[in-house]
């Protein structure tokens, strides 16, 4: 009668051990899981809001793009912030400041934090890309990327972008590339990613230059480096800023009156950045508009109006063949260089929170 009882008792205590091993076992593959996970790089989403957030019935939170990403979990450790949730258009001056002051913030207060990813309405991305890439201080990625279609339309493309941006933010080779712009599978400079259609969903590109890398299936391929200053070679500090100088931009079209730049500049504009004609030429009594705001002291960039192309500095004249007519003038006259006018205004807004002299703002053009 004793053998039977004790193995009675050796199979209860089998049966009673067997529960526990497999829970340690479970325990121990979500141990490995977790070891694996926070060897990931770790990543912030700031969302500013667009299209990519804009569902039908209310905006997408930071946590819910997050929540909508696929297989965000292998890539990266992922955290989520919610500075705005507004059309890219809302964005105001002052929201700019406090944006790159608060990127910097991240980046200074935490070692570990190896990317940015920003999300925005792709209206005017290009433009808060490129003033983040301005005065963000550090080498480490900022990634801003946005979708053209909304999350309630069919064919939404924005948990697709968000985690090529993940990806890109996520990996070392994006460092000292400056800002990035990640739409389509394709990394664009922030200087010189471009919006080029209202509707397509391929409308982000680089005319002249091409895209700068892509993201994969596999990997993150890099073709060619960002080779002017930006980010944390940036002389331009935002940290005390409170507001930004005013800046206009003036379009050339046949005809045109110079009277608009004279109103701009007796409204308090302290630089006006010329869209030219071809190479430099400008229309109707416009030269008279811009000899005007030279006189008064307002700078005037000229850049072109076709998209792509340089406006060198020896080339400076209201027109083609032109100079100002007072020598003095050439103080407030500088070259865009190949900087787009939308990226010229930006470039002069924080130049001049920096210095008034002509020459200064000229080498800066050269060298953003």
């Amino acid at each position: 009668m004793r053998r039977p009882a004790a193995s009675l008792a050796c199979l209860l205590l089998a049966l009673s051990a067997h529960p526990a091993g497999a829970r340690s076992e479970g325990q121990g593959r979500q141990e490995s899981a977790q070891v694996a996970q926070s060897a990931l790089p770790k990543v912030r989403l700031i969302a500013t809001g667009g299209t990519i957030s804009n569902r039908r019935g209310g905006r997408l939170t930071a946590d819910e793009l997050i929540g909508s990403i696929p297989d965000l979990e292998q890539v990266a450790r992922a955290e989520a912030e919610q500075f705005a949730n507004t059309s890219s258009s809302s964005l105001t001056l002052q929201q700019w400041l406090e944006l790159a002051r608060r990127i910097n913030a991240l980046f200074a207060g935490d070692a570990d934090l190896a990317g940015i990813v920003v999300t925005s309405g792709t209206d005017t991305l290009e433009e808060t890309a490129y003033f983040l890439n301005l005065t963000v201080k550090s080498d480490k990625p900022v990634v801003v990327v946005g979708s053209m279609r909304n999350p309630s339309e069919v064919g939404y493309e924005g948990a697709a972008n968000l985690l090529d941006a993940f990806r890109t933010a996520a990996d070392p080779q994006s460092r000292n590339q400056g800002v990035l712009v990640v739409l389509n599978d394709e990394i664009n400079a922030a200087r010189e990613v471009t919006k080029t259609d209202a509707l397509r969903l391929h409308t982000f590109g680089t005319r002249g230059y091409g895209i700068l890398g892509v993201v994969d299936n596999d990997t993150v391929v890099y073709f060619r480096r960002v080779v002017k200053r930006h980010t944390r070679d940036s002389e331009f500090d935002v940290s005390t800023l409170e507001h930004l100088p005013r800046v206009d931009i003036v379009m050339v079209y046949q005809g045109a009156s110079g009277d608009g730049i004279k109103a701009l500049v007796d409204q308090g504009a302290r630089g006006i950045v010329i869209a030219s004609a071809g190479a430099g030429a400008t229309s109707g009594t416009q030269s008279d508009g811009i000899q005007y705001a030279l006189e008064k002291g307002v700078f005037v960039v000229i850049g072109t109006r076709t998209g792509a192309g340089r406006i060198a500095a020896r080339a400076r004249g209201p027109a083609a063949g032109r100079q100002p007519a007072r020598r003095a003038s050439w103080d407030f006259w500088i070259a865009s260089e190949d900087l787009a006018p939308l990226k010229a205004r930006i470039l002069l807004m924080l130049a001049l929170t920096r210095t008034s002299d002509g020459a200064e703002i000229q080498r800066m053009f050269m060298e953003y």
